[in-house]
């Protein structure tokens, strides 16, 4: 059973989603979700993204993997993580009111037209706070790099 949004936990701060992704164990994918939430997500048994170009149906939900690459070696798990949000927080701006990130665990069931992870929400896990995602900000933004920026089409 999906737990109503409202009881879910909210990650505070950019360490503690650093902490929970260490934690996790090797049968935990952690995922990144941004969405209204899981109870609108998981709401039918399909659990359904659609294509934002074409409208097309997906099979599974559109998120991002939060599982540290092996090349990534010993660096900072903080600034890891911090990236794999920062890379999308422009979709809360795109997919308008109440959009927020989630975290969960989920098994992938295909890629979708952005090559990103579609997935089946086995557990969600958290929200992540305004204050996570401004400390995420900040990691990335605090690297030096003339070649690097974000994702968002728009810019």
């Amino acid at each position: 059973m999906v737990p109503r949004d409202q009881d879910l936990p909210t990650i505070h701060d950019l360490d503690e989603l650093a902490a929970l992704l260490a934690a996790a164990g090797p049968d935990e994918d952690l995922y990144v979700r941004w969405s209204r939430g899981p109870a609108a997500d998981t709401d039918r048994p399909e659990q359904s993204s659609r294509d934002a170009l074409t409208g097309v149906p997906l099979p599974g939900l559109s998120a991002n993997p939060l599982r540290v690459e092996p090349w990534w070696g010993d660096r900072s798990l903080r600034l890891w993580v911090a990236r794999r949000l920062y890379d999308y927080r422009h979709l809360r701006d795109r997919r308008g009111p109440g959009v927020r990130p989630w975290i969960l665990v989920g098994e992938q069931c295909g890629r979708g037209p952005d090559n990103e992870p579609l997935v089946k929400c086995r557990r969600p896990v958290a929200w992540i706070s305004e204050e996570a995602l401004a400390q995420c900000e900040k990691a990335v933004e605090g690297q030096d790099s003339d070649e690097w920026g974000p994702l968002d089409r728009a810019q």
